[in-house]
């Protein structure tokens, strides 16, 4: 009697899943293995988070938009809703859905996305500059923000910042400029989350940073594209960077391929125990540690990182690492950094660790230098060339005086300038690099 009564929960809880109201052309629908019923004989299979594989969950699909105006907002948070606890909603190849209003994501547990279509937002510039989810740092804005635990995010489908129009309108701007009012969402955010899987899918032309994980442990992307590009030469994909962090645990990108017209990868404060392995960059600022210290009286760290097998291609930095100086400077540290197995091609700064930024010149730095502490860095094994836009220097190591910034070590460095033997600068590091190094003064510009 107890197992029919368990039996029949089980086939009422199935039986009220797909008992909600559905908007018109969206469907739930079950597994049906192994007995050929729903709710038995199936769930031995589990994923890394001992949930239901994706055969074993129940399945929503809405429909499509029917064009580029066409809002499926509603219809979207409607399926998420259905797929707490164990359920899937399917976003199916060869269909677009546009995301034209602020949206107010549940909490997701237990929940798998499978984009294999295009989840599109709208570039009403204007509409979204006054609808948006706000976060201080860096004055930072996003379309929605996915929040929760265990959430799955793959296929071989895309989402599309559809970013040409704020390209066009923050032509001439920075995003530093304390005086900025145009901001620009981004386009992949996760906050107060837990366990987090981005596999295969393509972003596109985010009009900020593609991705910012916020108050994030345990979050990964595999087998992801990054992509920014803009029709126009006078309007460049600007701080589109592919991986932004801060307060994260635990952050693991392998596999990735990224295009875009800043930071490749960029942990920001408060970012720790990070994995990269297999990522090609193109065209970008570097893979970086920071930057961190921007904010007086507060307290920024990144921590335990190791990212190898990195190629870096036609950028303006190659690994890098930015800690903030001046009068208004924050504190913190960098520690325990290794990037190893690091090829290079026509890049303008192979190695660079910077601790006299933003813009801070050689006077200020040595008045308000940096309160961020940078130890235990290695580079190993890094091959390739510079662009020679800096002379013969391939890597620039720019402490601030009297700051603490030891244990640099540079290994195995092959590194060559279309200028002439290569240089390496050090400034005010305390103890041996491992290379041979000359300052600033003597490298040839």
């Amino acid at each position: 009697m107890r197992l029919f009564s368990c039996l029949l929960a089980a086939a009422t809880a199935i039986t009220s899943a797909v008992a909600y109201d559905i908007p018109d052309g969206a469907s739930i629908s079950v597994p049906w293995r192994h007995t050929g019923r729903p709710g038995f004989g199936w769930g031995n299979q589990k994923d890394k988070w001992c949930n239901k594989i994706e055969d074993d969950r129940r399945k929503i699909t809405i429909r499509a938009s029917e064009d580029d105006t066409d809002d499926i907002s509603a219809d979207f948070v409607w399926a998420l809703e259905q797929a707490q606890n164990g359920g899937l909603v399917h976003l199916e190849e060869g269909k677009t859905y546009i995301i034209g209003k602020k949206i107010d994501l549940p909490v997701l547990n237990d929940v798998y996305v499978k984009l294999d279509g295009t989840l599109k937002f709208t570039d009403d510039v204007a509409y979204w500059q006054s609808n948006y989810f706000y976060y201080p740092f860096q004055k930072s804005i996003t379309f929605m923000v996915w929040s929760g635990k265990d959430i799955r995010i793959y296929g071989k489908g895309t989402m599309d910042g559809n970013g040409q129009a704020w390209y066009n309108g923050f032509a001439g701007r920075e995003i530093l400029d304390s005086t900025n009012t145009y901001y620009r969402p981004i386009l992949f955010l996760t906050d107060n989350a837990t366990n987090v899987d981005v596999e295969g899918i393509t972003f596109l032309n985010s009009p900020c940073w593609t991705t910012f994980l916020v108050r994030t442990k345990d979050v990964s992307f595999d087998n992801v594209y990054i992509e920014a590009f803009s029709n126009n030469a006078s309007a460049l994909p600007k701080n589109t960077d592919g991986f932004d962090s801060l307060n994260v645990d635990g952050l693991t990108v392998t596999n990735t391929r990224v295009n875009v017209g800043d930071d490749c990868f960029s942990p920001k404060p408060n970012t720790t125990n990070i994995y990269v392995e297999n990522l090609w960059c193109n065209g970008t600022h570097g893979v970086s540690m920071g930057s961190i210290g921007q904010y007086p009286g507060v307290k920024d760290y990144i921590s335990n990182a190791y990212l190898k097998n990195i190629t870096l291609l036609n950028g303006q930095n190659g690994a890098r690492l930015k800690a903030w100086a001046g009068p208004t400077a924050g504190y913190g540290y960098i520690d325990n950094i290794t990037y190893e197995n690091v090829h290079i091609e026509n890049t303008d700064a192979p190695i660079v660790l910077d601790q006299c930024y933003f813009n801070i010149n050689e006077t200020t730095c040595a008045a308000y230098p940096s309160n961020v502490n940078i130890t235990n860095i290695k580079f190993i094994n890094f091959t390739g060339s510079s662009s020679g836009k800096d002379g013969r220097v391939v890597a620039d190591l720019t402490c601030s005086p009297g700051a603490t910034c030891s244990e640099i070590l540079l290994e195995d460095i092959n590194l060559t300038s279309p200028n002439g033997t290569a240089e390496i600068v050090c400034n005010n590091i305390q103890g041996d690099i491992g290379v041979d190094c000359i300052s600033a003064a003597d490298a040839d510009d």
